[in-house]
């Protein structure tokens, strides 16, 4: 399919104040980090894992999904629930027994599920990537250049899941603004965000939050009035050049992967951006030491940051503090 990239904003280098420090390594490809209760640090990897960073700096296997752990969030009793690229949205109790909440919309399995956010009263906001390719083939949903991804809403009442904005490029973070009155969700591809307004008299309506110098990966909101976007890498003119040209695309598709799929700089990339979308917080590492960040999340003046090239969560002081 043909299709229109966002307007490019523009990409301006600029240096962090200080490098990402790593934490001790938890295993390949740590991408979203949530705060437990307890005040570790929950990642989830590649292989399916689960694992818990203690205060300490002892980490231990939490658990096994048997899929691949992406965004996740504790809601207020305790439980850690996540998105998982393979089993759907799941929840894993204190006692760490799993139950799947969902895998499926109107009968048909999610195939990418990729962040998450929770309300108040515990219904839960997350993001399905793709209708059309799993998280193994995620270059091939630019390839084709269709845009199946979704937004959908958890409501634990009725345990059902519904489609509430459709037809996004590359679904993936997801936060809720304050009092809840709207929420985002990332389109990667697009580097945009778009809004759903939840409150007030643009109740139900879909606008473009921002568009983004990079592609968005995972959302994340601090509370106090930043959201903080984790950019895997700056626009990339050549690739973006193709979207008019599907036909140019179908046949580059049939190169084989390894030499036709762009592969990503280690650039580390976060901006935080107001309530109107505005950039009031940046922090760039252009020689990638860390590696390109996939999610953000504050904490007591600390950004924990993951992402899919390292073995390690990192943290940095939260920008403009």
């Amino acid at each position: 399919m043909a299709w229109e990239p966002s307007p490019d904003p523009g990409y301006t280098r600029q240096v962090g104040p200080g490098e990402i420090r790593s934490l001790p390594e938890a295993g390949a490809g740590p991408e979203a980090v949530a705060i437990g209760p307890d005040g570790s640090l929950y990642t989830g990897l590649q292989d399916g894992r689960v694992v818990r960073l203690r205060p300490d700096g002892a980490s231990e296997t939490f658990v096994q999904t048997g899929g691949r752990p992406l965004g996740m969030k504790f809601d207020r009793s305790g439980r850690l629930l996540m998105a998982d690229a393979f089993r759907g949205l799941l929840a894993v109790a204190p006692d760490r027994s799993l139950t799947v909440l969902a895998d499926s919309v109107n009968g048909r399995r999610m195939l990418f599920p990729n962040d998450l956010d929770i309300v108040q009263d515990g219904g839960i906001w997350f993001s399905d990537t793709s209708q059309r390719f799993d998280q193994r083939h995620w270059m091939a949903e630019f390839w084709e250049g269709r845009a199946t991804g979704r937004l959908l809403h958890y409501d634990p009442r009725t345990r059902r899941v519904e489609v509430k904005l459709d037809g996004l490029r590359f679904a993936n973070g997801v936060a809720l603004g304050p009092d809840e009155a709207f929420v985002l969700v990332n389109e990667t591809t697009a580097a945009r965000i778009t809004r759903l307004w939840l409150k007030g008299p643009r109740a139900g309506q879909r606008e473009t939050f921002a568009t983004l110098p990079g592609y968005p990966d995972n959302l994340t909101y601090n509370g106090r009035g930043i959201f903080w976007v984790a950019l895997a890498t700056p626009r990339v003119k050549a690739l973006e050049m193709l979207a008019g040209w599907p036909r140019v695309r179908r046949a580059l598709f049939r190169i084989p992967a390894a030499i036709r799929d762009p592969k990503p700089g280690r650039m580390a990339w976060v901006i935080g951006l107001d309530a109107e979308g505005r950039t009031v917080r940046e922090w760039q590492d252009p020689a990638g030491r860390f590696g390109s960040l996939a999610s953000a999340v504050e904490s007591a003046g600390r950004l924990y940051v993951g992402s899919i090239q390292t073995s390690s969560v990192g943290w940095l002081e939260a920008p403009g503090r």
